[in-house]
Order: structure tokens, then C-alpha cells, then sequence
């Protein structure tokens, strides 16, 4: 088993290294959080020869990104005059329809998201007729196929194409500061770690990889997508001064057992201590802690920033949901963009697109009073449908 030590996290910039042929990664201020996470990777995820395996990639992946960007950056210095100008980033729970949102409002030819793709690998985002050519673009569909294969049923829990937009987070991961890590494994040391870190600087770095990826577009309005924002509003409302912020409410009840099902089900046999019973219980602790910080920071903001949309409000009408982020917005949704819309939301309910999930809390040790209670302060500002 690897030992969390610095011999561990130089292996791990050397096989970044050895994957992209770069060397530079822009500074050590990622150095802290890696040692933190290794060291919950090793006294606290009870990971098996698998799980290891799992998150020696994982974080090979997130600082061969890092390269990858620092290298882009010199290669395009103009990248910086990028505008990023008013951007929406949805977020809210996870499994209350945020990617089903963000896709549909990326569906608008004026609107851009982070492909998977590009994400992985930030670079210049190339003529969508070149994508299937580009090896970064085929690295990926492999990875897709692959994860496909290893966990039967995902498809219809979290589709995934390297064309298809998705969350942000992956952005962030380059950081080493991201809630995606305690949210797929038993990291308590490291979340409370990450709970008392200030994010200014991530989100400064989330900024600057839009602003590379979005040169070949710069009229495009940016719309991200993280339920994982909900832990720092304050950092990205300050980088993002203009941004507005679409959250999405579902009953958390349902909440944490969906999410509680796809995180069980996509880290089966990756972990010796992290049975359905801690899948809940982290589920639980991490977003309810989540609501708690974005319930705070949002009350320091004005209110005009915020949109609030409520789950079965959206399933009832995305159409007329996607048409009340643009009102508040201030622009038109005119024929084009509904159009593209429409067409978007009818595609997502077919094939492999169709959503396919079915879970319960009682899986993972949870009542639904124990839930309820737990989110009491943002039921009380939400509450449920």
C-alpha cells in the first residue's frame, strides 16, 4: 500500500510529469492540501488495492491538468484579455436537478459550458468538427467506457459524453482543494480541513482556465454547474462579482439517498470502511454542513444574485424554468434559444439520457426525521415541494 508521505506525493508529480512531458505546475501552493489528503487517504478511507489504484489515477489526473493548464497559459498569453461577463453557476443539493438545468441552458448557441472533455484537459476550445480527432477528446471516451463498464447502471444515474457539459469541479480539482474528494470517499480529517480554508485563490484559477478555454469564444456567456459552490459562495461571488447564482431545492430527504446511492454504488469495492451506513452518514454531514455555510454567505449578498428554483417546479416546466433564469438575467429568451432549449429537454428524457435511479435512505442507516432534522434552518428557507 502507498504511504502518505512526501516520497507518495513526488511519485505522483513525477507520473503527472511523465504523462504530459511538462514539468511546471505553477507554484507549490497545491503541496498542503495534497499532503492532507493523502495522509485521510491513508488513515481514514480504508482504501482496498483498487481504491488506491482508483485515486493514484484520480490525482495523477487532477495535476497532469495542472500542467496541462500552466502550459496552455504560456502557449496563449492573450488569454487573459478573455471576458468572462455575467456568468450563471447553478448549484444547489446534489441529485436536485442541477446538470439536468445547466444542460438545458447550455443548450442556447450564445451560452457556453466546460465540456468534459476540455475540463480534463484546458486548452483553447477547437472547432467542434476537429473534436473527434483530437486525442485529448478520445482519451476520454475511453475513460467514459471504461467506468461504464466497471459500474452497471450509471449510465441512467449520471450520463456522461465528452461532449456533454459538466461540472466545474474538475476545474477546481486542480487545486487540490475540492469538495469533489470527501465526496466519493471517508475523508473526515480532510473535510474539515477544506471547511476552514479560505477559496478566493481556486476560484481565481476557475476564472483564468475559462478565460483560456473561451478565447475561440469570447462572446459566449459562461454558465457553470457544481452543487459543491454551495460551499463558498463568498469566494466565488467575490471572483466573480457579477455572476448570478441559480440554486436548485429538492427535499433533502430525497436528496441524501439519491446521492448516498450513486456515491455507494460508483465506489463499491474501492473501500474496506466506506459501507452504505458511512456513505449515508458522510452524505449527510458533508451537505448538510454544505446548506448551513451557503445559508450564511448567501445572506450577505444581495438578494438580486440569486435565483431559487424548486424541483418539482422544474420537472413540471424546464421550459418555463430556463425562461424565468433569463428574465433575471435581463435578456430575451428569444425563438433561437427556445428552440435549442426545447429540443435539449425532449433528447434528455430518451436512450441512455432517459434518468434510471431508484434508492431508499433506509439503505444507509438514515431516517427521514434524522434528515429532516438536520436540515431544519434551510427547510425552514426552503422548503420542501
Amino acid at each position: 500500500m502507498p504511504v502518505p508521505d512526501a516520497t507518495l506525493a513526488e511519485h505522483l508529480h513525477e507520473q503527472a510529469a511523465v504523462r504530459t512531458g511538462l514539468t511546471d505546475f505553477g507554484g507549490d501552493d497545491h503541496y498542503e492540501p495534497l499532503a492532507v489528503l493523502l495522509q485521510a487517504y491513508a488513515a481514514e478511507a480504508g482504501l482496498t488495492e483498487a481504491g488506491w489504484a482508483k485515486i493514484t489515477e484520480t490525482l495523477v489526473q487532477s495535476l497532469a491538468s495542472r500542467l496541462r493548464t500552466e502550459a496552455a497559459w504560456r502557449e496563449h498569453p492573450a488569454h487573459r484579455t478573455t471576458p468572462v461577463t455575467r456568468p450563471v453557476f447553478v448549484t444547489g443539493l446534489p441529485r436536485s436537478g442541477t446538470t439536468a438545468l445547466h444542460r438545458l441552458l447550455c443548450a442556447d448557441p450564445a451560452h457556453q459550458g466546460v465540456e468534459l472533455w476540455l475540463a480534463a484537459a484546458p486548452q483553447p476550445r477547437p472547432r467542434r468538427e476537429d473534436w473527434p480527432s483530437n486525442p485529448d477528446f478520445a482519451a476520454m471516451q475511453a475513460t467514459i467506457d471504461r467506468r461504464n463498464a466497471a459500474v452497471p447502471g450509471l449510465k441512467g444515474m449520471h450520463f456522461m459524453s465528452p461532449d456533454a457539459v459538466e461540472e466545474c469541479w474538475w476545474l477546481e480539482r486542480q487545486t487540490l482543494r475540492s469538495l469533489a474528494f470527501p465526496s466519493v470517499a471517508h475523508l473526515p480529517t480532510y473535510a474539515r480541513w477544506l471547511a476552514g480554508q479560505d477559496h478566493t485563490a481556486t476560484y481565481a484559477r476557475h476564472r483564468r482556465i475559462l478565460q483560456l478555454i473561451g478565447t475561440t469564444s469570447p462572446e459566449r456567456r459562461w454558465v457553470l454547474k457544481n452543487p459543491g459552490h454551495l460551499f463558498s459562495l463568498d469566494a466565488l461571488l467575490t471572483v466573480y462579482p457579477d455572476a448570478l447564482v441559480v440554486q436548485t431545492h429538492r427535499d433533502p430527504r430525497s436528496v441524501i439517498a439519491s446521492v448516498s446511492s450513486l456515491t455507494s454504488r460508483t465506489s463499491r469495492g474501492h473501500s474496506e470502511v466506506f459501507t452504505p451506513a458511512v456513505v449515508g452518514r458522510d452524505s449527510l454531514d458533508l451537505w448538510a454542513g454544505a446548506t448551513e455555510r451557503s445559508l450564511a454567505e448567501r445572506a450577505r449578498h444581495d438578494p438580486g444574485r440569486f435565483v431559487d428554483v424548486h424541483y418539482e417546479e422544474f420537472v413540471a416546466d424546464p421550459v418555463g424554468t430556463v425562461a424565468r433564469v433569463y428574465a433575471a438575467l435581463g435578456v430575451p429568451f428569444e425563438e433561437t434559444a427556445r428552440s435549442a432549449v426545447v429540443a435539449a429537454d425532449d433528447v434528455s428524457r430518451r436512450g441512455d439520457r432517459r434518468p434510471d435511479h431508484r434508492y431508499s435512505l433506509a439503505e444507509f442507516g438514515l431516517s427521514e426525521g434524522e434528515v429532516a432534522e438536520r436540515f431544519s434552518a434551510y427547510l425552514a428557507a426552503h422548503p420542501a415541494g
